[in-house]
């Protein structure tokens, strides 16, 4: 993906049109992403990741699978999907992402206040964000901004909807490594309410 401040065209991205984009924040080892891409060839897919290791990882598995749908950025999630157009993306996934414990991090968390309009601009009308956390205090924040949020309606309707991984949502080493802890994950799924 093309590094720079201004907007995005995510057509240019692809080599062949594409039927959606997906756009995942903070994709760790890539595990999520590549197996995303390899289910959906017809879509594109933008991963964003803070970390040399996983863009290493998440490339290593472009190459294995030989995965034309993919693309890559290190740096600011944030950033980059502010440079897409306005409900340009379909999907948005956020899986066990730092949950900055202490009181004076929260502002760094990935889902708050300000990054929701963001996401709310960029996600098309009926787009999911999908989100998954093992850790309570980043939940219970979590839901308390994305439900008071007017772009957002959550989707689950009892409590299995929360607390299983849906079947198109592979586990990734994060969901692994919280279960193997005694760490229970929970997974959220919000649809983008239609613009007004």
């Amino acid at each position: 993906m093309p590094a720079g401040e201004g907007p995005l065209d995510p057509r240019s991205l692809f080599d062949t049109p594409k039927t959606d984009l997906w756009f995942e924040i903070g994709f760790g080892g890539g595990e999520h992403l590549a197996w995303q891409a390899t289910a959906h060839p017809d879509i594109g897919f933008i991963g964003v990741e803070p970390f040399l290791n996983g863009v290493a990882s998440l490339l290593r598995h472009v190459v294995d699978g030989n995965l034309e749908n993919v693309r890559v950025l290190q740096g600011d999630a944030r950033v980059a999907i502010a440079r897409l157009p306005e409900a340009s993306v379909g999907r948005l996934f956020v899986l066990f992402p730092d949950p900055w414990p202490k009181s004076r991090h929260h502002r760094r968390r990935v889902v708050g206040p300000t990054t929701l309009d963001v996401f709310a601009r960029a996600l098309k009308d009926g787009a999911e964000l999908r989100f998954a956390t093992d850790d309570q205090g980043y939940l219970a924040w979590a839901l308390r901004h994305v439900r008071a949020h007017p772009a957002f309606a959550w989707t689950a309707r009892r409590a299995e909807d929360w607390r299983r991984r849906p079947a198109d949502w592979p586990e990734t080493r994060y969901e692994a490594k919280a279960v193997a802890a005694a760490r229970a994950p929970t997974f959220l799924t919000f649809v983008r309410r239609a613009r007004g």
